[in-house]
């Protein structure tokens, strides 16, 4: 079998669709499936089958395409162990995270690899949008960036069946944050009965620090009062510091006492999200990539040590 042809066949398994496949392999979608029936014929096996307006993978597509990952990890782990015979990692590293994620770990990463001559690294910040009552899963963006910072309550099964390569990188505990001057500023910690009566400035239906809201509401057995909803902490903060509500933040990256507003740690919930680098295992494998993994790896643990310090 062409090695090019299983490698469309998991483009197909990845992103679900033909006309995906051919816009992100520069193709059109006659020419990719074309190929995919080619493939067929040396498999002697149905691949695809019709669904709707579209295909989809048969058991025994869905088995080849994981051959292709794997033949596809194979060679780049080959050609990795002969680029470090032959050279430095170099070349361009794509990276997408999350705004909060970059806002802690991307100055100092990008200070760490300046000085490495021929790599490049080119960043983007974005959160995956989805409908509500839908959970974000960041590996969705696996296909188009070498690497993927997420935030969730932990390693999620669906990285792992969707076999790709995880590296957690840190542990960032969530606070609720109180405009200065809140009755509730007395108290050294907040548990969920606490906080019953209070509106909150919420985050959007499934990311999060929306879960930890309804573990709030799960334990107080009353619904919560959210007045807003938005994305972007900064709007939240703001609006909390104003006094417009309480709100669910990142302790390492919510200026404190900076803009009008104090935060406070919470008890009696599970409230920390875990942050990690996620990344098709073949890429995982690429020097260049793994150089800035390791690099993330130490700019993480520097903030974490330098954070605890901060708070002896």
């Amino acid at each position: 079998m062409d090695v090019r042809r299983l490698e469309l066949l998991r483009e197909l398994a990845e992103r679900g669709s033909v006309t995906a496949v051919a816009k992100a392999t520069n193709r059109t979608a006659s020419a990719v499936s074309q190929q995919l029936k080619v493939l067929e014929r040396e498999a002697g096996i149905a691949l695809t089958e019709r669904s709707g307006r579209g295909i989809q993978l048969t058991g025994a597509g869905r088995v080849l395409a994981q051959t292709a990952t794997d033949v596809a990890v194979a060679l780049e782990r080959a050609e990795a162990l002969w680029d470090d015979f032959k050279q430095a990692p170099r070349g361009e590293v794509t990276l997408t995270t999350f705004p909060t994620g970059g806002q802690m770990l991307l100055p100092g990463l990008l200070s760490a690899i300046a000085d490495v001559p021929g790599l490049t690294l080119t960043c983007t910040d974005q959160d995956p949008l989805l409908p509500p009552d839908l959970t974000p899963d960041f590996a969705d963006l696996t296909p188009d960036f070498d690497i993927v910072l997420a935030d969730s309550p932990g390693i999620l099964p669906s990285w792992r069946e969707r076999g790709l390569a995880v590296v957690p990188l840190m542990r960032e505990p969530l606070d609720v944050a109180l405009p200065e001057g809140h009755p509730l500023g007395d108290k050294a910690t907040l548990s969920p009965k606490d906080l019953v009566d209070e509106l909150w400035v919420g985050a959007p239906v499934g990311f999060p620090y929306d879960r930890i809201l309804r573990q709030i509401q799960t334990i107080n057995g009353v619904p919560a009062r959210v007045g807003q909803r938005f994305l972007d902490n900064g709007i939240v903060e703001a609006v909390v510091a104003a006094g417009h509500g309480i709100a669910i933040l990142p302790r390492f990256t919510t200026r404190d006492h900076e803009n009008g507003l104090i935060t406070r740690p919470l008890t009696g919930v599970r409230a920390v999200r875990q942050i990690s680098a996620l990344m098709r295992p073949d890429r995982a494998e690429r020097p260049s990539v793994r150089l800035v993994v390791e690099a993330l790896r130490a700019e993480a643990a520097r903030l974490q040590k330098a954070y605890e310090a901060l708070q002896a």
